[in-house]
């Protein structure tokens, strides 16, 4: 593009704004065109008494619309509008940070439109009438843009010079005036297209915040059921080990009455056995045999005696460390269990609190786009 078809376009306005598209297929749904707030320019091609709304993201013309005296700006929220263009075949939106710059865009865009309208008046009468009307003159109708175009009006065109380059290069060509600044994202599907928030806006980032809330009190109370759950299973568990220790306690104490009972037997048997070899008399060899009988008896009572002493003594202990040990696994396992039941409890109320502060701000963004 050489230096003549610059100056012929110079930009007259300029803001940040987000910018969309409507969505081609559903007509009813906004797509992002933007990845942040970028530089929106009015521009007035004076050699061609063309304005222009130009906006540039890199390399790519994410705006790129010819403004005709058909066209209306329509304020749809405090910080979007929009305007269709038949020629690009699109919807375009814009997002701002504040309502005080979304109404400096409505202003300038009706501005442009005087300005074309007042272009086409002089035209009509330069047709019909004595011609005099010149396009420079016709297009600086409106009083802010007059200075500006008188400046730039430039000098006529030989029939050999070249007619002004693409659009598109030209759109290209300023791509060195886009910054980028506030990140977001946006996505609204309804009736008919809605305003997405701005990145600015605290209601959105709340809205972000609060989900971001819930997600991780849903992951810790997803968590806390599991971990409730294999408490459950433990505590069952430990239940059914105090029933096997019980039955073997009832075991063991059946087993040591057996053995009390043999031994008062033996005992019984001892104390006959001695009462007829000294009361009763008798030959030698029966006295002998009775003597070794009751030798013999009272060895097996010794030993009954011994062996009854380690059982007790060994099943004892034995009992007393499992029921030692079943218990307190036992008041671990409530215990572990009446914490987790606080906790969820805990963050059962912290849930609600944030599905309640989520609910007053959905309230409040409904009350607003009403408003």
């Amino acid at each position: 593009m050489d230096s003549q078809t610059e100056k012929t376009e110079q930009p007259i306005f300029t803001c940040k704004a987000h910018v969309f598209h409507i969505d081609p297929k559903t007509k009813r749904s906004w797509m992002s065109a933007s990845s942040a707030a970028v530089s929106v320019s009015f521009f007035y091609d004076s050699s061609r008494n063309l304005y222009r709304i130009i906006s540039v993201e890199g390399t790519k013309a994410v705006i790129n619309s010819t403004i005709t005296a058909n066209m209306t700006f329509t304020k749809t929220s405090q910080k979007f509008g929009q305007w269709s263009d038949v020629r690009a075949n699109t919807v375009y939106g814009l997002g701002f940070a504040s309502e005080a710059e979304l109404g400096k865009f409505i202003e300038k865009f009706q501005e442009v439109k005087e300005a074309i309208q007042a272009q086409q008046c002089a035209a009509t009468k330069a047709t019909n009438g004595s011609g005099a009307a010149t396009p420079v003159a016709s297009a600086t109708a409106s009083p802010l843009l007059a200075a500006r175009a008188a400046a730039d009006e430039p000098p006529a065109l030989s029939p050999a010079q070249p007619k002004v380059e693409n659009d598109e290069m030209m759109v290209h060509q300023r791509a060195h005036s886009v910054s980028s600044s506030l990140q977001g994202g946006y996505a609204t599907v309804g009736r008919s297209p809605r305003p997405p928030a701005t990145a600015t806006s605290a209601t959105d980032v709340d809205d972000t915040q609060l989900r971001y809330e819930n997600d991780r009190l849903k992951l810790a109370l997803a968590q806390s059921s599991a971990n409730a759950k294999k408490w459950e299973v433990e505590l069952a568990t430990l239940k059914s080990n105090n029933l096997r220790l019980t039955a073997a306690l009832q075991e063991s104490t059946a087993n040591v009455d057996e053995w009390k009972r043999q031994l008062h037997q033996y005992r019984e048997e001892v104390a006959r056995a001695r009462h007829y070899a000294t009361g009763k008399g008798g030959d030698a060899n029966e006295v002998e045999q009775l003597r070794q009988r009751v030798a013999q008896l009272e060895a097996e009572l010794a030993q009954k005696n011994e062996e009854l002493a380690q059982i007790t003594k060994s099943k004892k202990s034995e009992q007393d460390a499992e029921a030692k040990l079943a218990q307190s696994q036992l008041e671990l396992a409530l215990a572990a269990q009446d914490g987790q039941r606080q906790v969820l409890t805990a963050l059962n109320d912290q849930l609600a609190r944030q599905i309640e502060e989520l609910s007053n701000v959905h309230r409040e963004i409904s009350t607003a786009l009403q408003t």
